[in-house]
Protein backbone atom coordinates (compact mmCIF):
# COMPACT_ATOMS: atom_id res chain seq x y z
CA UNK A 1 0.00 0.00 0.00
CA UNK A 2 1.57 3.26 -1.04
CA UNK A 3 1.62 6.30 1.16
CA UNK A 4 -0.45 9.27 0.13
CA UNK A 5 1.22 12.63 0.53
CA UNK A 6 -1.02 15.52 1.34
CA UNK A 7 0.34 18.93 0.49
CA UNK A 8 -0.60 21.36 3.21
CA UNK A 9 -0.07 24.96 2.15
CA UNK A 10 2.22 26.95 4.41
CA UNK A 11 0.41 29.63 6.37
CA UNK A 12 1.91 33.08 6.15
CA UNK A 13 0.80 35.62 8.73
CA UNK A 14 0.64 39.30 7.97
CA UNK A 15 3.80 40.94 9.33
CA UNK A 16 1.69 43.24 11.48
CA UNK A 17 0.13 40.26 13.28
CA UNK A 18 3.15 38.02 13.49
CA UNK A 19 4.60 37.94 17.00
CA UNK A 20 1.41 39.12 18.70
CA UNK A 21 -0.38 36.88 21.19
CA UNK A 22 -3.82 36.96 22.76
CA UNK A 23 -4.65 40.02 24.84
CA UNK A 24 -2.80 39.83 28.16
CA UNK A 25 -5.92 40.50 30.20
CA UNK A 26 -7.89 37.72 28.51
CA UNK A 27 -4.93 35.35 28.77
CA UNK A 28 -4.48 35.84 32.53
CA UNK A 29 -8.22 35.30 33.01
CA UNK A 30 -8.10 31.99 31.13
CA UNK A 31 -5.05 30.85 33.12
CA UNK A 32 -6.73 31.81 36.40
CA UNK A 33 -9.92 29.94 35.51
CA UNK A 34 -7.94 26.84 34.52
CA UNK A 35 -6.07 26.84 37.84
CA UNK A 36 -9.35 27.26 39.72
CA UNK A 37 -10.81 24.26 37.88
CA UNK A 38 -7.76 22.29 38.98
CA UNK A 39 -8.71 23.05 42.58
CA UNK A 40 -6.05 25.65 43.33
CA UNK A 41 -6.72 28.73 45.46
CA UNK A 42 -6.37 31.65 43.04
CA UNK A 43 -6.89 35.36 43.62
CA UNK A 44 -8.11 36.78 40.30
CA UNK A 45 -6.62 40.26 40.08
CA UNK A 46 -5.67 40.07 36.41
CA UNK A 47 -8.75 40.80 34.30
CA UNK A 48 -10.33 44.20 34.93
CA UNK A 49 -13.95 43.13 34.94
CA UNK A 50 -16.48 44.97 37.07
CA UNK A 51 -17.49 42.88 40.09
CA UNK A 52 -20.92 44.51 40.23
CA UNK A 53 -24.09 43.22 38.55
CA UNK A 54 -25.87 45.12 35.80
CA UNK A 55 -28.35 47.54 37.46
CA UNK A 56 -31.85 46.05 37.70
CA UNK A 57 -33.59 48.67 35.51
CA UNK A 58 -31.11 47.98 32.70
CA UNK A 59 -31.39 44.18 33.00
CA UNK A 60 -35.18 44.45 32.94
CA UNK A 61 -35.00 46.55 29.80
CA UNK A 62 -32.88 43.88 28.12
CA UNK A 63 -35.47 41.22 28.95
CA UNK A 64 -38.22 43.44 27.61
CA UNK A 65 -36.35 43.86 24.33
CA UNK A 66 -35.17 40.30 23.77
CA UNK A 67 -37.48 40.15 20.74
CA UNK A 68 -35.62 42.94 18.91
CA UNK A 69 -33.99 41.21 15.96
CA UNK A 70 -33.57 43.74 13.16
CA UNK A 71 -30.30 45.11 11.85
CA UNK A 72 -29.99 48.61 13.25
CA UNK A 73 -28.27 51.62 11.59
CA UNK A 74 -24.48 51.41 11.39
CA UNK A 75 -24.03 54.45 13.62
CA UNK A 76 -26.44 53.00 16.15
CA UNK A 77 -30.07 53.21 17.22
CA UNK A 78 -31.22 56.82 16.94
CA UNK A 79 -32.88 56.80 20.36
CA UNK A 80 -29.74 55.43 22.00
CA UNK A 81 -27.52 57.98 20.30
CA UNK A 82 -29.81 60.68 21.63
CA UNK A 83 -29.67 59.20 25.14
CA UNK A 84 -25.85 59.15 25.04
CA UNK A 85 -25.73 62.77 23.85
CA UNK A 86 -28.15 63.81 26.61
CA UNK A 87 -26.04 61.93 29.15
CA UNK A 88 -22.96 64.02 28.26
CA UNK A 89 -24.99 67.21 28.16
CA UNK A 90 -26.35 66.42 31.61
CA UNK A 91 -23.15 65.21 33.29
CA UNK A 92 -20.48 67.29 31.53
CA UNK A 93 -22.32 70.40 30.42
CA UNK A 94 -21.61 69.72 26.74
CA UNK A 95 -23.83 70.73 23.82
CA UNK A 96 -24.14 67.67 21.60
CA UNK A 97 -26.83 65.75 19.78
CA UNK A 98 -27.54 62.26 18.48
CA UNK A 99 -25.68 63.18 15.27
CA UNK A 100 -22.43 63.34 17.25
CA UNK A 101 -22.63 59.77 18.57
CA UNK A 102 -21.54 56.41 17.17
CA UNK A 103 -22.37 53.08 18.80
CA UNK A 104 -20.20 50.00 18.44
CA UNK A 105 -19.76 46.45 19.80
CA UNK A 106 -17.45 47.64 22.58
CA UNK A 107 -15.26 50.74 22.67
CA UNK A 108 -12.31 48.48 21.82
CA UNK A 109 -13.69 47.90 18.31
CA UNK A 110 -14.39 51.60 17.82
CA UNK A 111 -10.82 52.47 18.84
CA UNK A 112 -9.45 49.99 16.32
CA UNK A 113 -11.52 51.44 13.49
CA UNK A 114 -10.55 55.00 14.46
CA UNK A 115 -6.88 54.09 14.20
CA UNK A 116 -7.59 52.42 10.87
CA UNK A 117 -9.19 55.49 9.28
CA UNK A 118 -7.04 58.21 10.89
CA UNK A 119 -3.93 59.13 8.93
CA UNK A 120 -1.64 60.48 11.64
CA UNK A 121 0.65 59.12 14.36
CA UNK A 122 -0.73 57.47 17.45
CA UNK A 123 0.56 58.89 20.75
CA UNK A 124 0.15 56.70 23.84
CA UNK A 125 1.05 57.40 27.47
CA UNK A 126 3.30 54.83 29.09
CA UNK A 127 1.99 52.85 30.94
CA UNK A 128 -1.27 52.36 29.09
CA UNK A 129 -4.04 49.80 28.55
CA UNK A 130 -2.77 46.60 26.99
CA UNK A 131 -4.64 46.88 23.65
CA UNK A 132 -3.81 50.39 22.41
CA UNK A 133 -0.36 49.49 21.10
CA UNK A 134 -1.21 46.03 19.66
CA UNK A 135 -4.10 47.57 17.73
CA UNK A 136 -1.75 50.16 16.25
CA UNK A 137 0.76 47.40 15.46
CA UNK A 138 -1.88 45.36 13.61
CA UNK A 139 -2.85 48.38 11.51
CA UNK A 140 0.76 49.42 10.93
CA UNK A 141 0.37 52.77 12.66
CA UNK A 142 3.47 54.58 13.93
CA UNK A 143 3.46 54.87 17.74
CA UNK A 144 5.01 57.64 19.82
CA UNK A 145 5.20 57.02 23.56
CA UNK A 146 4.75 59.64 26.25
CA UNK A 147 6.77 58.45 29.23
CA UNK A 148 5.32 58.99 32.69
CA UNK A 149 6.66 58.40 36.19
CA UNK A 150 5.30 56.74 39.28
CA UNK A 151 6.21 59.83 41.31
CA UNK A 152 3.76 61.89 39.22
CA UNK A 153 0.99 59.32 39.45
CA UNK A 154 1.75 57.91 35.98
CA UNK A 155 0.16 61.05 34.42
CA UNK A 156 1.26 62.89 31.29
CA UNK A 157 1.93 66.62 31.46
CA UNK A 158 1.55 69.48 28.96
CA UNK A 159 5.35 69.62 28.84
CA UNK A 160 5.44 66.00 27.66
CA UNK A 161 3.10 66.83 24.77
CA UNK A 162 5.00 70.03 23.96
CA UNK A 163 8.30 68.18 23.83
CA UNK A 164 6.85 65.60 21.43
CA UNK A 165 5.11 68.05 19.10
CA UNK A 166 7.53 70.96 18.84
CA UNK A 167 10.07 69.11 16.68
CA UNK A 168 7.42 68.59 13.96
CA UNK A 169 4.46 70.81 14.86
CA UNK A 170 2.50 70.21 11.64
CA UNK A 171 2.51 66.42 11.94
CA UNK A 172 -1.02 65.03 12.49
CA UNK A 173 -1.32 63.17 15.78
CA UNK A 174 -3.94 61.27 17.74
CA UNK A 175 -3.24 61.28 21.49
CA UNK A 176 -5.00 58.79 23.75
CA UNK A 177 -5.82 60.17 27.17
CA UNK A 178 -7.26 57.53 29.51
CA UNK A 179 -8.55 58.54 32.94
CA UNK A 180 -9.34 57.35 35.51
CA UNK A 181 -6.46 55.28 34.29
CA UNK A 182 -6.13 51.67 33.39
CA UNK A 183 -3.63 50.51 34.74
CA UNK A 184 -3.07 52.95 37.62
CA UNK A 185 -6.47 54.20 38.82
CA UNK A 186 -5.05 57.74 38.78
CA UNK A 187 -6.87 60.68 37.22
CA UNK A 188 -6.47 64.37 36.36
CA UNK A 189 -7.80 67.42 38.14
CA UNK A 190 -9.46 70.31 36.33
CA UNK A 191 -6.38 72.52 36.14
CA UNK A 192 -4.29 69.68 34.69
CA UNK A 193 -6.93 69.03 32.04
CA UNK A 194 -7.11 72.72 31.11
CA UNK A 195 -3.32 72.83 30.67
CA UNK A 196 -3.31 69.71 28.48
CA UNK A 197 -6.18 71.14 26.43
CA UNK A 198 -4.24 74.37 25.76
CA UNK A 199 -1.26 72.47 24.35
CA UNK A 200 -3.45 70.08 22.35
CA UNK A 201 -5.30 73.01 20.78
CA UNK A 202 -2.06 74.82 19.93
CA UNK A 203 -0.69 71.81 18.04
CA UNK A 204 -4.14 70.82 16.66
CA UNK A 205 -3.84 67.25 17.88
CA UNK A 206 -6.90 65.02 18.05
CA UNK A 207 -7.56 63.73 21.57
CA UNK A 208 -9.20 60.35 22.08
CA UNK A 209 -10.35 60.72 25.67
CA UNK A 210 -10.96 57.19 26.93
CA UNK A 211 -13.36 57.86 29.80
CA UNK A 212 -14.74 54.34 30.17
CA UNK A 213 -14.06 54.57 33.95
CA UNK A 214 -15.41 58.11 34.29
CA UNK A 215 -18.51 57.13 36.27
CA UNK A 216 -16.24 55.18 38.63
CA UNK A 217 -14.35 58.26 39.78
CA UNK A 218 -14.29 57.42 43.48
CA UNK A 219 -15.84 60.73 44.49
CA UNK A 220 -18.19 60.99 41.51
CA UNK A 221 -16.33 64.06 40.25
CA UNK A 222 -15.12 63.04 36.81
CA UNK A 223 -14.51 65.95 34.43
CA UNK A 224 -14.17 65.41 30.68
CA UNK A 225 -11.39 67.26 28.87
CA UNK A 226 -13.99 67.87 26.15
CA UNK A 227 -15.21 70.74 28.33
CA UNK A 228 -11.96 72.58 27.58
CA UNK A 229 -11.09 71.31 24.08
CA UNK A 230 -14.49 70.43 22.58
CA UNK A 231 -13.51 70.91 18.94
CA UNK A 232 -10.66 68.36 19.06
CA UNK A 233 -11.82 65.70 21.53
CA UNK A 234 -13.52 62.37 20.86
CA UNK A 235 -14.94 60.84 24.06
CA UNK A 236 -14.88 57.06 24.30
CA UNK A 237 -17.28 55.37 26.72
CA UNK A 238 -19.57 52.41 27.10
CA UNK A 239 -21.33 50.07 29.50
CA UNK A 240 -18.57 47.66 30.46
CA UNK A 241 -17.13 49.25 33.60
CA UNK A 242 -19.65 51.51 35.34
CA UNK A 243 -22.67 49.40 34.34
CA UNK A 244 -21.05 46.01 35.01
CA UNK A 245 -21.83 44.90 31.45
CA UNK A 246 -18.50 44.00 29.88
CA UNK A 247 -19.91 40.97 28.09
CA UNK A 248 -22.72 42.99 26.57
CA UNK A 249 -20.15 44.65 24.29
CA UNK A 250 -21.52 48.14 23.80
CA UNK A 251 -19.23 51.12 23.30
CA UNK A 252 -19.86 54.76 22.45
CA UNK A 253 -17.92 57.51 20.69
CA UNK A 254 -18.90 61.16 20.96
CA UNK A 255 -17.52 63.37 18.16
CA UNK A 256 -17.37 67.16 17.89
CA UNK A 257 -18.93 68.59 14.73
CA UNK A 258 -15.45 69.36 13.40
CA UNK A 259 -14.57 65.65 13.43
CA UNK A 260 -17.70 64.26 11.81
CA UNK A 261 -15.51 63.34 8.85
CA UNK A 262 -13.85 60.76 11.11
CA UNK A 263 -17.25 59.51 12.25
CA UNK A 264 -18.32 59.09 8.63
CA UNK A 265 -15.12 57.24 7.68
CA UNK A 266 -15.56 54.92 10.65
CA UNK A 267 -19.15 54.22 9.61
CA UNK A 268 -17.96 53.10 6.17
CA UNK A 269 -15.59 50.57 7.75
CA UNK A 270 -18.20 49.47 10.29
CA UNK A 271 -20.70 48.81 7.51
CA UNK A 272 -18.25 46.30 6.01
CA UNK A 273 -17.21 44.70 9.31
CA UNK A 274 -19.55 44.52 12.33
CA UNK A 275 -22.59 45.95 10.44
CA UNK A 276 -24.40 46.99 13.62
CA UNK A 277 -24.35 46.43 17.36
CA UNK A 278 -26.70 43.87 18.96
CA UNK A 279 -30.26 45.22 18.84
CA UNK A 280 -31.50 44.09 22.30
CA UNK A 281 -28.37 45.50 23.93
CA UNK A 282 -28.84 48.88 22.25
CA UNK A 283 -32.45 49.15 23.40
CA UNK A 284 -31.46 48.24 26.96
CA UNK A 285 -28.58 50.75 26.90
CA UNK A 286 -31.04 53.61 26.44
CA UNK A 287 -32.21 52.98 29.99
CA UNK A 288 -28.63 52.93 31.30
CA UNK A 289 -27.78 56.34 29.85
CA UNK A 290 -31.06 57.85 31.01
CA UNK A 291 -29.93 57.36 34.60
CA UNK A 292 -32.38 57.94 37.40
CA UNK A 293 -32.52 57.43 41.16
CA UNK A 294 -31.97 53.66 41.21
CA UNK A 295 -28.97 53.82 38.89
CA UNK A 296 -27.51 56.77 40.82
CA UNK A 297 -27.82 54.82 44.07
CA UNK A 298 -26.13 51.84 42.41
CA UNK A 299 -23.27 54.06 41.23
CA UNK A 300 -22.92 55.82 44.57
CA UNK A 301 -22.49 52.55 46.46
CA UNK A 302 -20.21 51.08 43.76
CA UNK A 303 -17.91 54.09 44.11
CA UNK A 304 -18.11 53.92 47.89
CA UNK A 305 -16.95 50.29 47.91
CA UNK A 306 -14.17 50.84 45.36
CA UNK A 307 -12.96 53.97 47.13
CA UNK A 308 -12.71 52.19 50.49
CA UNK A 309 -11.11 49.06 49.05
CA UNK A 310 -8.67 50.93 46.81
CA UNK A 311 -7.56 53.19 49.63
CA UNK A 312 -7.11 50.24 52.01
CA UNK A 313 -5.02 48.18 49.57
CA UNK A 314 -2.96 51.23 48.56
CA UNK A 315 -2.18 51.99 52.21
CA UNK A 316 -1.21 48.36 52.93
CA UNK A 317 1.24 48.30 50.02
CA UNK A 318 2.65 51.70 50.85
CA UNK A 319 3.18 50.78 54.52
CA UNK A 320 5.01 47.67 53.34
CA UNK A 321 7.53 49.79 51.40
CA UNK A 322 6.02 49.53 47.91
CA UNK A 323 5.89 52.65 45.70
CA UNK A 324 2.30 53.12 44.59
CA UNK A 325 0.11 56.15 43.73
CA UNK A 326 -3.27 56.34 45.41
CA UNK A 327 -6.10 55.30 43.06
CA UNK A 328 -8.79 57.92 42.49
CA UNK A 329 -11.09 55.97 40.18
CA UNK A 330 -11.79 52.57 38.64
CA UNK A 331 -10.46 49.45 40.31
CA UNK A 332 -6.72 49.31 39.60
CA UNK A 333 -3.39 49.74 41.34
CA UNK A 334 -0.09 49.96 39.47
CA UNK A 335 2.63 49.57 42.11
CA UNK A 336 6.40 49.69 41.63
CA UNK A 337 8.23 47.01 43.63
CA UNK A 338 11.70 48.36 42.87
CA UNK A 339 12.51 48.88 46.60
CA UNK A 340 12.63 45.06 46.75
CA UNK A 341 14.89 44.73 43.72
CA UNK A 342 17.86 43.19 45.56
CA UNK A 343 15.65 40.69 47.36
CA UNK A 344 14.02 39.71 44.09
CA UNK A 345 17.39 39.34 42.36
CA UNK A 346 18.51 36.95 45.08
CA UNK A 347 15.46 34.83 44.30
CA UNK A 348 16.36 34.76 40.61
CA UNK A 349 13.64 37.26 39.61
CA UNK A 350 14.90 39.87 37.15
CA UNK A 351 11.85 40.90 35.09
CA UNK A 352 8.24 41.90 35.68
CA UNK A 353 7.13 38.73 33.87
CA UNK A 354 9.19 36.54 36.19
CA UNK A 355 7.85 38.55 39.12
CA UNK A 356 4.20 37.88 38.26
CA UNK A 357 4.83 34.24 37.31
CA UNK A 358 6.49 33.50 40.63
CA UNK A 359 3.83 35.50 42.48
CA UNK A 360 1.10 33.35 40.93
CA UNK A 361 3.03 30.13 41.50
CA UNK A 362 3.93 30.82 45.13
CA UNK A 363 0.94 32.84 46.41
CA UNK A 364 -1.94 32.19 44.00
CA UNK A 365 -2.25 35.92 43.26
CA UNK A 366 -2.81 36.49 39.53
CA UNK A 367 -1.76 39.95 38.28
CA UNK A 368 -0.31 41.35 35.07
CA UNK A 369 3.33 42.41 34.59
CA UNK A 370 4.17 46.04 33.86
CA UNK A 371 5.73 45.06 30.52
CA UNK A 372 2.21 44.32 29.20
CA UNK A 373 1.41 48.01 29.71
CA UNK A 374 4.49 49.31 27.92
CA UNK A 375 6.90 49.46 30.85
CA UNK A 376 10.52 48.21 30.61
CA UNK A 377 10.86 44.46 31.11
CA UNK A 378 13.34 44.87 33.97
CA UNK A 379 11.09 47.25 35.90
CA UNK A 380 9.21 45.58 38.74
CA UNK A 381 5.77 47.04 38.08
CA UNK A 382 2.48 45.14 37.95
CA UNK A 383 -1.21 45.87 37.63
CA UNK A 384 -3.61 44.74 40.34
CA UNK A 385 -7.33 44.72 39.51
CA UNK A 386 -9.12 44.65 42.86
CA UNK A 387 -12.31 43.02 41.59
CA UNK A 388 -12.23 39.49 43.07
CA UNK A 389 -15.30 39.80 45.25
CA UNK A 390 -19.06 39.32 45.04
CA UNK A 391 -20.20 42.75 43.95
CA UNK A 392 -23.92 42.05 44.36
CA UNK A 393 -23.40 40.92 47.96
CA UNK A 394 -21.17 43.91 48.72
CA UNK A 395 -23.68 46.36 47.23
CA UNK A 396 -26.51 44.90 49.29
CA UNK A 397 -24.44 45.20 52.46
CA UNK A 398 -23.29 48.75 51.67
CA UNK A 399 -26.87 49.90 51.20
CA UNK A 400 -27.58 48.93 54.84
CA UNK A 401 -24.84 51.22 56.15
CA UNK A 402 -25.57 54.92 56.61
CA UNK A 403 -24.09 57.07 53.82
CA UNK A 404 -22.19 59.16 56.38
CA UNK A 405 -20.51 56.09 57.84
CA UNK A 406 -17.32 54.83 56.14
CA UNK A 407 -16.96 51.24 54.97
CA UNK A 408 -14.19 50.18 57.31
CA UNK A 409 -11.77 47.32 57.59
CA UNK A 410 -14.37 44.92 58.97
CA UNK A 411 -16.64 45.52 55.96
CA UNK A 412 -13.77 44.95 53.52
CA UNK A 413 -12.64 41.76 55.26
CA UNK A 414 -16.17 40.38 55.17
CA UNK A 415 -17.29 41.41 51.70
CA UNK A 416 -14.00 41.89 49.78
CA UNK A 417 -12.09 39.14 51.58
CA UNK A 418 -10.12 37.75 48.64
CA UNK A 419 -8.76 41.17 47.64
CA UNK A 420 -7.66 41.87 51.22
CA UNK A 421 -6.12 38.40 51.57
CA UNK A 422 -4.36 38.74 48.20
CA UNK A 423 -2.51 41.89 49.23
CA UNK A 424 -1.56 40.31 52.57
CA UNK A 425 -0.13 37.33 50.68
CA UNK A 426 1.84 39.61 48.36
CA UNK A 427 3.32 41.54 51.28
CA UNK A 428 4.21 38.37 53.20
CA UNK A 429 5.84 36.98 50.04
CA UNK A 430 7.88 40.16 49.55
CA UNK A 431 9.19 40.02 53.12
CA UNK A 432 9.70 36.26 53.28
Amino acid sequence: MCAVRINVPQIHLNLNVRGLSNSATLRINEISNRLLREGKLIYKMGLGQSPFPVPNPVSEELRANAHQKDYLPVLGLRELRGAVANYYNRTQGLHCSAEDVMIGPGSKELMFILQLVYYGDLVIPNPSWVSYAPQAHIIGRHISWLETRVTSGWRITPTDIERLCQSDPERPRLIILNYPSNPSGCTYNTEELKAIARVARYYRVVLLSDEIYGELHHNGQHVSIARFYPEGTIISGGLSKWCGAGGWRLGTFLFPKSLHWLRDAMAVVASETFTSTSAPIQYAAIRAFQGGLEIERYLWNSRRILRSLGRYLYQKLRDAGVIVPEPKGGFYLFPDFSPFREKLYRRGITTSEEFTERLLEETGVAVLPGVNFGRPLNEFTARFAYVDFDGARALTAAEQIAPSKPLGKDFLKQYCEKCVDAIDRVIDWLHS
